[in-house]
């Protein structure tokens, strides 16, 4: 079978991956919520001269998580709040509520995003879309202190 006509690719490249840069971002949130983190992790690429390669993001915790989403309307983040509100929604009977009644949704929720995100680098810059950006999700009422593993793997300037 012949391949679609609507494709089409770059030509790969190669290069010699011998670097691993490695930093601890901590974030305060101001409770239940998205932080954008994606000028920290440009900055974090840009400190590690990083050139070709893949930054990885790795979040320390079970009740926040990461995600990469839209940027431009601030709706989306609303709308994804509601829905995740709607799949573990606070009350619903569980038998985890050390914390309180956001204990077990933060977990579950957490679970149906992300803990680690692998973002290309090329030429120096993150390879996300024109309208994705990098966010860190509280999914605690309260304000908590969270620890991100930032790693860039690849060649450097």
């Amino acid at each position: 079978m012949p391949a679609p006509k609507s494709l089409s690719r770059t030509t790969p490249s190669a290069v010699a991956a011998n670097t691993i840069v490695s930093s601890l971002l901590t974030v305060q949130t101001s409770g239940a919520g998205f932080t954008d983190l994606t000028a920290e992790v440009a900055k974090f690429v840009a400190d590690a001269r990083a050139r070709e390669g893949a930054v990885t993001l790795f979040i320390r915790h079970t009740s926040a998580s990461l995600t990469i989403q839209e940027n431009a309307d601030p709706t989306v983040l609303v709308d994804l709040t509601t829905a995740l509100n709607r799949l573990a929604p606070e009350n619903a009977g569980w038998r985890h509520n050390t914390e309180g009644p956001d204990d077990m949704p933060a977990h579950i929720k957490t679970m149906l995003t992300a803990t680690s995100l692998h973002i290309p680098v090329l030429q120096g810059a993150l390879a996300l879309g024109t309208w994705q950006a990098i966010y860190l999700v509280e999914h605690r009422a309260r304000p908590h202190r969270r620890e991100i593993v930032l790693q860039f793997a690849g060649s450097v300037d």
